[in-house]
């Protein structure tokens, strides 16, 4: 395990959501940023898909098998993933109240062609393809794909208002 003392506490307790509504929001999340520590050290984050599988805690991602992201990830396994929804208007106040996720974690790369595969079909199933179309592009592409596992070691999150 690891050593929960190494994260910080969140300054604004009263923001903060609970770990169930963390979840919520990675599970109906499809979209992300993905920060890793990229080329001489700066900070590099990517707009990224992802599949939150709630059973495992992991969350997948898909993608070339060369590249920044790739390169940075085998360099060094830690990494940060940002997710947000989409918000709702509360009357009476202006902008948008959202939820904001911060995992903080490590991440392998998948080496199971297999698990590959049903990773691809999780991800895709997110979005209104249709699995004919879904199959038919893993039947032509897989081998070109890489996916990674993030394993989270913290995850905080908490409602705020964009004003």
């Amino acid at each position: 395990m690891y050593n929960v003392f190494m994260f910080r506490q969140m300054r604004r307790i009263k923001q903060q959501l609970s770990k169930e509504e963390c979840s919520r929001v990675l599970k109906n999340g499809v979209r992300g940023v993905l920060s890793v520590l990229g080329d001489d050290d700066y900070p590099y984050g990517v707009p990224i898909n992802y599949w939150y599988c709630e059973e495992e805690n992991k969350i997948y991602f898909h993608g070339s098998r060369e590249g920044h992201k790739i390169d940075a990830v085998k360099r060094h396994d830690k990494v940060s993933f940002c997710v947000y929804d989409n918000g709702v208007q509360t009357e009476g106040k202006l902008g948008l109240d959202y939820n904001s996720i911060i995992v903080f974690g490590r991440i392998k790369i998948v080496e199971d062609f297999e698990k590959t595969i049903l990773i691809c079909r999780k991800l895709s199933a997110q979005f209104d393809f249709g699995s004919e179309y879904i199959e038919n592009e893993i039947n032509k592409f897989a081998k070109f794909v890489m996916c990674l596992e993030l394993i989270p070691e913290h995850i905080t999150g908490k409602r705020v208002n964009e004003s």
